[in-house]
């Protein structure tokens, strides 16, 4: 098979790659247990001179970067500039942090003197998506490294420019050659990485599908695994929202990379009292939003990445007007050349439908009216996923009670949309996943936690 680079805004094939055989994985893993059994006991100090380094390399190549990722997966070339951008902040951030994170921690209640060490368990492959083909290389790379471990990436196949330009940040940045290696390869390939004894741990962004695959393999191998999976955010509208906030904030978190997030305002979920305001307002939001070429620096919504996803939404669209849903604007495919497709809004979709419950992963948004606060909360969690969610409410009170214990979800964010940010852990429960990214508890997850006791 090869790895190909399609213009989602044209259709055409730029370019093409060939996969890696079964002896070059082999030979590259053999490459990178080298490296990383010298990295893991290189000092902090020096660690930390390379990821600086990093950051440097993509601030000084950032236009160049945000061009790739455009080219590949259509994202508007502003929002991909400030994904480069956002990259850069996390390698700075686990370069400033991690050796406070992983310092020895004292231990009470021996009797005698006791410490838990945080030491790098070797490597860690990391199957990454096309959606943010960046940003979530880097925000589990940095960690990783910091830690002392090696990183293996298969990247999605339609952004294999992406994945080889990753890997040559990091070697100029100063880290050593094999210690974060491209492969590649396809699912195959993956498959055979995982097996391979010199990863020890895998992590996975994607969809549940690929999630039960890789969780299976890697259980078989008895490797830990980090899953961000899927997600059917909901965003609670209470009675008392200010609803043009809550009109911008949906809006603007539905349609960030022309929706294909997976914590993404996917559904929301509107009190009787103000549904009809709601419509009204998010209708005369959508449609304001053009369409455009996602090289230019004023478009705000490009193609979504490929045509087999675009017609996958559309589907899940007409499933759900068939349903009973009624669709508020958009849901028409353009007649022309590209993955495009406007922003759609549905309401009403029934229980049972794909606008209920299931993720829509593009310029979708699915309006449902809640009786009250009880039916907005069951609704949310009729879901099978939690990753992401929203309250809006003027009450912050009434918004931290329902996201502290109410909402099941790994996140919620009161009057704003669900955003990463490497200060803040991010994962989901349910078939969203499980484990944590970013924060000091994303450095935590690929460390040896040992325990140390002097008699």
């Amino acid at each position: 098979m090869s790895l190909q680079t399609v213009n989602p805004a044209t259709g055409e094939l730029v370019r093409e790659f060939p996969s890696i055989d079964i002896p070059e994985i082999l030979r590259i893993l053999e490459n990178v247990e080298a490296d990383a059994a010298a990295w893991r006991e290189v000092a902090f100090e020096d660690r930390t001179k390379c990821m600086r380094k990093a950051a440097e390399v993509l601030l000084a190549n950032k236009e160049a970067y945000a061009k790739t990722i455009t080219l590949e997966m259509g994202k508007p070339i502003s929002e991909a500039l400030a994904e480069v951008e956002k990259c850069a902040k996390v390698c700075e951030y686990y370069a400033e942090n991690a050796a406070n994170f992983l310092q020895d921690q004292p231990l009470e209640g021996s009797g005698q003197k006791a410490f838990a060490t945080f030491q790098p368990i070797g490597c860690v492959l990391a199957i990454m998506p096309w959606n943010f083909p960046f940003w979530q290389v880097f925000r589990a790379a940095a960690p990783a490294l910091m830690a002392g471990n090696a990183m293996v990436l298969k990247h999605a196949s339609n952004v294999p420019q992406c994945a080889l330009t990753i890997e040559a940040i990091f070697q100029q940045a100063g880290f050593p050659m094999n210690l974060f290696r491209t492969l590649m390869v396809g699912n195959d390939g993956a498959a055979v990485a995982i097996a391979h004894p010199t990863v020890s741990a895998v992590t996975l962004t994607g969809s549940t599908a690929a999630g039960e695959k890789v969780a299976a393999m890697a259980g078989s191998q008895i490797k830990k695994t980090v899953l961000e999976l899927g997600g059917a955010d909901a965003y609670i509208v209470l009675e008392d929202a200010d609803l043009d906030l809550a009109v911008e904030k949906i809006v603007a978190g539905r349609m960030l990379n022309a929706g294909q997030s997976c914590i993404a305002a996917k559904r929301a979920i509107v009190l009787s009292e103000v549904r009809q305001a709601f419509e009204a307002k998010v209708v005369a939001a959508m449609e304001k939003i053009s369409a455009g070429d996602p090289t230019s620096a004023d478009t705000k919504l490009g193609p979504m990445a490929r045509v087999d996803l675009r017609d996958e939404l559309h589907q899940q669209v007409s499933d759900s007007l068939k349903a009973g849903a009624e669709l508020l604007t958009g849901g028409v495919v353009p007649d022309k050349p590209g993955a495009w497709y406007p922003p759609t809004v549905i309401t009403g979709a029934p229980e049972g439908s794909p606008g209920y419950g299931e993720e829509l992963f593009g310029p979708v948004l699915s309006i449902i009216e809640a009786k009250d606060e009880d039916d907005a909360v069951r609704i949310a969690n009729s879901s099978e996923y939690g990753l992401g969610g929203g309250v809006f409410t003027q009450n912050h009170e009434r918004g931290i009670a329902l996201a502290r214990t109410k909402l099941h979800t790994g996140t919620v964010f009161i009057n704003d949309f669900v955003k990463s940010d490497p200060r803040l852990p991010f994962g989901g429960v349910k078939r969203s996943g499980y484990g944590r990214e970013l924060s000091d508890y994303g450095i935590k997850e690929f460390v040896n936690i040992k325990t140390v006791l002097l008699a």
